[in-house]
Formats: C-alpha cells, structure tokens, sequence
C-alpha cells in the first residue's frame, strides 16, 4: 500500500493544501491558487517515481492503480473548488490565477498520458495473475486506462509527443478564452429602460428583476441584460417589435464579428484555431479527424453511425417542423406580423401556445415556487431509490444562495450535494452538474463519499416572493439533478469508474434526460407543483392544458437541436475541406432547418459545449441519450411511474454501477432489450400515430 509521504508539504496558510471535508471556499484567494497547484505537482511527480520504483517488478493494484488515485484526488480536491469558483464568481484576479495553472495541469497530465514506466506497470498489472481475480470496475479501470495511453500518445516518436502536449497545452488556453470571451461579451452589453412603455408585455417578476439590475448600478427605471432571464424574457413577451429584434441582434452576435460590441470579445480566431489543432491532434493520433478521436471513448461505433441516426431523425422530424412554423407564421400573419423573423418567434409562439391552450409559462410560474418544487423532486426520488434527503445548515459557500443537502440511505451518510440555483453578474451561463469529490476506497481502507455542485442561472425571487420557476426551468433543475444522482448514487468504489468517471460521453446523458419525464407526469406534477400564495394544487384544468401543449412546437424544437448536433459533428468531421465554420453551419441549415436566422447571426461564437466544454463531436449525445431515457421511461409508463421496484431496478443497473460497464450492457440489464426510437417519437409527438 503506498501512502503519500506527509513530509510532503501540508501548508498551515493555503486552504488549497489542506485536507478538508468539504471546500472551504470562502478561504480561497487568488493568490493561493498557482502556489497550491506548482506545490502538489511537484509532489505528485515524486511520488510517482517512488510508486514505479516500489512498483517495477511485481505491480499491485493498491501499489499502483490506488496509490495513483490518492495522487489524483488529492490534485482534484485543490483544483475543483477552484474551477468551480472561476465558472460561478468570475473576477479578474481569480481568472489570471486560474489560467496560470492551465499550461502547468496541460503539462503533467501529458506527462502522465506518455510515461512509457507508468504504462508498462499498468500493462504488467493488466497481465498478472492478480488481474484474474480483479472486479469488472477494476477490469474496466485498467482497460481505459490503457487506451487512455494510447490515445495520448504513448507510442509516438518523442518529436511528436512533444508536439503532442504543445498542441494539448494551447487547446487548454483556448478553451479558456473562448469561455472567458463570452462572458465579457455578455456582461458588456445592456440596454437602460426609463419608460414603462417600452416594457408592455413582460411580465411582473421580470420587471422586478430589471429593476433590480438597475437599482445595483445605482440608475432609475429597468436595466435589460443578456444573461438568459432577461434576454428569454424580451423574447417571449415584449410587444415592442424593435426592442426584440435589438436584444435578439445583441445576444446572438455575442462574442463575434457582427453586433454592437463587433470585434470587441471575438471568438472566430478562437474557434479557427482550436479547430486546426484538434484536427493535427487527431493527426497524430493516426485519426482522420476529430470526429473518429472523439468516438473512441463513446458508445457510438463510427461517424456513419452517428450522421445515420441525426439524419434520419432529421428526415422523421422535418415534416412537423414545417407544420409547426406553417402554423406560427399563419398565427404571426393575422396579428398583423407577416414576415416572421427570429426575434418574433418565441414572442408569437407563446401567444399561439396561449390561445391554443389558454396556458402559459407565466401563468405556470405560480404553481413552482422554488421550495415545493425542490420538496416534490426530493420525494420522487426518496420514494423510487429509497433514499432520505435533509437541508443541511452552517457551511462554507461561494454566495448566500447556495444551499447544501446530504442523501442518506437506511440512515448512513450517502453523499451531498450544493445547489446554485440563480443567474447572477460574473456567473456563466447554463446549466451543468460538475463532481467535486468521488466515492472511492483511500488507501488507508476509508470511504470516502461523493460531493456534487449543480448549478442553474433561473430567474431570483421578486422582492417580496419566493424564486418561481417556469416549467422549462423545472424541467432543467429535474435534468442537473438526473446528473447529480448518477454521480452519487454509484455503489462504485474505485475512483476511475465511480459515479460519471469513465462513462462514455454519448450515454452521459441518459440519467439526466431520464428525470425529465417526471416533470410531465400527472403523479410527479402533484409532488412538485402548489400556488406560491395559496397552496392551491394545479388545477386539473391548467394540467391538462399543460400536457396539451406538452409537444407545442416540438417539431422546431427537435430541428434545432439535430442542427446543432450535425453542425458540430460535420464541423469536426471535415475540417480542413475548405468550408469556414459558417459555411458548415449553412450547409446543415440547406439540409434540416424549416426557418433560417439573419445572417448577422454568429450562433458558432458562443457555442460553448462544444468549443469550451466536453462536447466536440459529442453534441449528438444529448440525442442520442434521449432514445435511451425515453426507452428506459416507457418502463416506469408501464409499470407505475412512481413504482419503487421498479425505480430501484434502475438505480442498480444504471446509477448504481458508474462507468464499471458498457453503457448498452447496463441498459439491457434494465429494460431487457436494445433501446428502440419509438418511445422518444412518441414522447415528443412526433410518430405517426400522434400525428394521425
């Protein structure tokens, strides 16, 4: 068993090098980042000799594989809350310290990736005799662990290797920029409102929260932003036409070459560049393209595959998609708006969706106050993985509206995890689930038990109000929360695969689309839903409204996101065959879109999935994980959509098992079959019987 020296240093003054239970954010500055990061670096590179030193002859998995994993825990644990900070209380101090550490964690991790000693030991331990007594995780650990060295160039001459960490080191910053970038640019416009005029149409509680923008910069009357809140909230309700249109030409021209802040924060170069190197990184990794080095480590089997399944779920879709904007444009037209624009569809849609239905998110909105919704989540989910979930109060947080919750089960501590719920100034966009710490086995025979960070950007409570959610944003906390549990219900306890490490990236999604459906469900929508005032439940006839208009314009919906998912697997599949990144986006647009923005449109330059996150030739994930969850659903739709049984069922095949297995493996252990397309078309209105 190898332990790290404690000689190593433990610094009295850096939270950073401490051990702690949970992160003592608000003891994190600046200045204790790169200081921490260069401290345990350099002790991890002694420690690793010391490990294939002890390790040469006859490798262990506690002398290796574990003795590796307390190295990578104990750098996880100084550089997490510090990435969490930069994503959620962005400062310019805290952003320099965070991209100072990039080239030096780009370095080791390359380092790490073509250790020819290191790989020779994980291959002498892959064939020892031990190995045959070794655990599925533990098999799989070992099996990712060795592609994992291939595919960072183990056996490269030493002039590419070299070329290889350089390429890594400059993809690390570009990331960083083109993140950074569209944040600035987001943060850099507004629009100041004095006349109440200009605001008819938007609700009550988005005015309260531009009043409050502005009331923070010490100005009179509203302040509209491009953070998501406002900028949905112009363009859903506004009447005002042209103020549409200039915060639609605002936001999506964000961080680009066209807008009011042309050129100012532009992520063209950004993305151009990122774009050659990961298309040389795939070059000398004897790949194609980026596309094939991408489905190496996923469930899909091949680009055909992919482009087969996006095409033809295009092709299924088109045709509702057409019907939708047919009908919205016959809608817009007897409003009086017969050229309906961009910035005019989510306006008339939820005029259309109103008079279709005579329910809107507004009208919605009362019924989801934060805590009933948060209450209602935790019960489906206590009644269907028999677990206990408590507010805990009197920790250490990065702003006063993070809270913190711990699962139990039987009484034993599970995991916990923080919610940051709302959109905030210096805060990135989105949503995300991100582990802060994973349950494993330490060396020393503890276990050490999950932490989570989920975090939203929904619209803050009115002054006077609790938070309340719109149905889409319930549907985004039940989506995060999916993740959440996938990371801390695993019964995994070997880091490399517990919870979402090691699981392929187009089935990551499968747990978190999964939780959305009881968003839809009659039986879900009593736990979550109650009027803010009141305690009123939805009214049966606002529910079946509701349901109604579950799959309003579900056809334009499915379009868009195929035409991100093709653009972004097209963009990395042929890069270099001419075409600017534009041009890709336009040819997919020919193929699939029933409805084309402005050409100022620069929707490529804030597409952080796939330019500043996990997702390059990846974004057909979210798809293809959707035929997964609507498939593994349709099992709860038969059997009772609140059965216990069956909800533990899930728990053990999929959450429970982590990346241990192959991600079909685990879902033929639950449903019993391969997944078939046929739940998702049903779900989103889109198979032919709905239509008929």
């Amino acid at each position: 068993m190898f332990l790290l020296p404690r000689c190593l240093t433990v610094s009295a003054n850096n939270p950073l090098l401490q051990s702690y239970d949970l992160p003592p954010f608000s003891a994190i500055r600046a200045e204790h980042v790169l200081p921490a990061i260069e401290q345990i670096l350099a002790d991890n590179r002694s420690a690793i000799a010391a490990i294939l030193k002890s390790q040469r002859d006859n490798p262990t998995w506690e002398g290796l594989v574990l003795a590796m994993d307390e190295l990578n825990d104990r750098l996880g644990a100084a550089w997490s809350p510090v990435s969490h900070l930069n994503a959620v209380c962005n400062s310019a101090e805290l952003r320099e310290a965070y991209e100072s550490c990039l080239p030096a964690l780009s370095a080791y991790a390359t380092e790490l990736g073509q250790n020819r000693e290191l790989f020779q030991a994980y291959e002498a331990l892959a064939a020892s005799p031990a190995a045959a007594h070794f655990d599925v995780a533990q098999k799989t650990i070992i099996e990712h662990a060795l592609r994992d060295f291939r595919l960072s160039g183990i056996d490269l001459p030493a002039d590419k290797q070299k070329r290889y960490a350089e390429v890594q080191s400059k993809l690390s910053e570009l990331g960083s920029r083109f993140s950074n970038q569209l944040l600035d640019a987001t943060q850099a416009w507004t629009k100041h409102v004095t006349d109440d005029a200009a605001l008819a149409g938007l609700t009550d509680s988005a005015k309260a929260q531009m009043a409050a923008a502005a009331q923070a910069k010490g100005l009179e009357g509203w302040l509209i932003s491009l953070e998501f809140p406002s900028y949905y909230a112009v363009m859903t309700y506004a009447q005002d036409r042209a103020l549409r249109e200039e915060v639609y030409a605002a936001y999506c021209t964000r961080a680009s070459d066209q807008g009011p802040n042309a050129g100012q924060f532009d992520n063209g170069p950004v993305m151009s560049e990122i774009l050659d190197l990961r298309q040389e990184l795939a070059g000398l990794l004897g790949f194609a393209n980026f596309a094939e080095l991408s489905l190496a480590t996923k469930m899909a089997e091949s680009s055909d595959q992919v482009l087969s399944f996006l095409r033809d779920l295009a092709k299924r879709s088109k045709p509702f998609a057409a019907q939708d904007l047919a009908q919205l444009k016959a809608y817009a037209a007897e409003q009086g708006c017969a050229d309906l624009q961009s910035w005019d569809s989510g306006y008339f849609g939820e005029k259309l969706r109103e008079q279709r239905y005579s329910v809107s998110q507004e009208t919605l909105r009362a019924y989801f106050p934060i805590d009933k919704v948060l209450t209602g989540l935790f019960a489906i989910v206590q009644r269907l993985y028999g677990i206990e979930i408590t507010e805990l109060k009197g920790f250490d947080s990065w702003h006063p509206d993070v809270r913190l919750f711990e699962i139990k089960e039987h009484g034993q501590h599970v995991g916990r995890f923080f919610f940051d719920l709302y959109a905030r100034a210096n805060k990135r966009g989105g949503a995300w689930m991100d582990g802060a710490r994973d349950r494993r086995r330490t060396a020393t025979g503890d276990l050490q038990n999950p932490v989570a960070n989920l975090v939203c950007n929904f619209t803050p409570a009115a002054p006077g109000k609790p938070a309340l959610l719109t149905h889409d944003e319930v549907t985004t906390l039940f989506h995060e929360f999916g993740h959440g549990l996938h990371h801390l219900l695993t019964r995994i306890e070997h880091a490399g695969v517990s919870g979402i490490n090691g699981v392929a990236w187009d089935a990551v999604e499968l747990p978190s689309q999964f939780m959305e459906n009881w968003c839809w469900e009659p039986e879900g929508l009593a736990l979550i839903s109650a009027h803010y005032e009141t305690g009123e439940a939805l009214p049966k006839d606002l529910l079946e409204k509701m349901l109604a208009a579950k799959n309003f314009q579900s056809g334009l919906m499915m379009l868009r996101q195929l035409e991100f998912s093709l653009f972004d697997f097209e963009l990395h599949a042929h890069h270099g065959d001419g075409r600017s990144v534009l041009e890709v986006l336009e040819s997919i647009r020919e193929e699939v879109s029933v409805m084309r923005p402005p050409a100022y449109n620069r929707f490529p330059n804030s597409f952080a999935h796939i330019f500043a996150g996990g997702y390059a030739a990846g974004y057909y994930s979210y798809k293809w994980a959707e035929v997964l969850s609507a498939d593994a659903f349709s099992r709860f739709e038969e059997e009772g959509v609140l059965n216990a049984e069956t909800g533990r069922a899930f728990r053990e095949a999929v959450l429970a098992r982590g990346g241990s297995q192959e991600p079909m493996l685990l879902f033929v252990d639950f449903r019993g079959r391969e997944p078939s397309i046929d739940a998702l078309l049903r779900h989103s209105g889109l198979s032919e019987d709905v239509a008929a």
